[in-house]
């Protein structure tokens, strides 16, 4: 925390400073006889009325009486990575949205309305890319119109944690109802590490998505629209571990530029911890390389603990958290 010449904590940030990162102790008990202190790390959203609002890295929002503020100071917009392919957030956000394409889209602005009848939030949603064109609300009404002349409730993708990412679009969505629906993380990482991971024997690559991968695929039912979001991209590999009666093991890639995507990465779960997954993104990791890729990404649910500590084991860590705001009264259904 800011300490000052004679060893006081101070106060260093203003109303001013709405935007930027900061770091703050506040007291959580004032008053009492054992005063304990919180410390909150993130982006400073909004200061109105006495009471600060911090957005943090994982979207959760803080609030904090000013008056319970006893040190702050502001901190580097992002802090240094340690590991991984450098990017900027913009470019992942660009480069994801092209691997899980809809089959509709327009611009508003620099936002990106995407459809694709329901199937997955990530291509029906909308992706804020800078500035809508209009007024935040008149934008937001203009979403919900679009949104619902397709029988979809309104979805708005957003980030947080990086460089670039939208602590206050977040804040503002919040302030006007906007429900926060699902979170997920994107990790980065080396893709020459995974493909030495395993020598990926017996995984089958095709370009198609066929009846015996759609077998393994946990989104069962899978429609046309469903069949072109899978299959679209700029270089789209699937991956399949044959098995009895289905796949042992399935896994989804695409390659664009110097970038690979893994998806899709399933396992029959009676033949779970064998390195089956492994071994279908080592495959995959082979293929992208071949292609001219150095960088992989994917994404994680926050809470998938499993998932998550086999992508640390290979290299990967986490970029930004993304989430998924969804309108204060809408209706339909959409899955993440």
């Amino acid at each position: 925390m800011e300490i000052s010449a004679a060893g006081r904590l101070e106060v260093r940030i203003t109303t001013a400073d709405v935007g930027k990162r900061v770091s703050v102790r506040r007291l959580s008990e004032p008053g009492g006889a054992g005063e304990k202190f919180t410390d909150t790390v993130g982006v400073l959203t909004s200061w109105t009325d006495g009471v600060l609002l911090i957005t943090r890295k994982s979207g959760e929002s803080v609030r904090i009486a000013e008056s319970a503020l006893v040190a702050g100071k502001v901190v580097p917009s992002a802090p240094a990575r340690r590991r991984g392919p450098a990017a900027s957030y913009e470019e992942l956000a660009r480069i994801a949205a092209r691997a899980w394409p809809p089959v509709e889209s327009e611009w508003l602005g620099e936002w990106q309305l995407r459809a694709a009848a329901g199937f997955t939030r990530r291509a029906n949603s909308v992706l804020p890319l800078g500035d809508p064109g209009l007024p935040l609300d008149d934008a937001l009404s203009a979403v919900r119109r679009w949104y619902g002349a397709r029988g979809l409730p309104a979805f708005v993708q957003t980030a947080t944690g990086a460089e670039g990412t939208q602590e206050r679009l977040c804040a503002e969505l919040e302030r006007r109802g906007w429900v926060r629906e699902v979170s997920a993380e994107v990790w980065t990482g080396g893709l020459a590490p995974v493909a030495d991971l395993a020598e990926g024997a017996g995984v089958v690559l095709s370009r198609d998505a066929d009846e015996a991968w759609l077998a393994r695929y946990q989104r069962k039912g899978v429609s046309d629209v469903a069949l072109r979001v899978l299959g679209g991209g700029p270089s789209v590999w699937f991956a399949t571990v044959p098995g009895a009666d289905a796949p042992a093991a399935i896994g989804r890639c695409v390659v664009d530029g110097r970038w690979a995507s893994f998806a899709a990465v399933e396992v029959d779960p009676a033949q779970r911890r064998r390195g089956l997954a492994t071994a279908v993104m080592a495959a995959l990791a082979r293929r992208a390389l071949d292609e001219g890729a150095s960088a992989a990404w994917l994404q994680v649910e926050t809470e998938n603990a499993g998932a998550r500590a086999l992508y640390a084991g290979m290299g990967f860590s986490a970029h930004h958290a993304y989430h998924h705001y969804r309108e204060p009264a809408g209706a339909g259904t959409a899955t993440p």
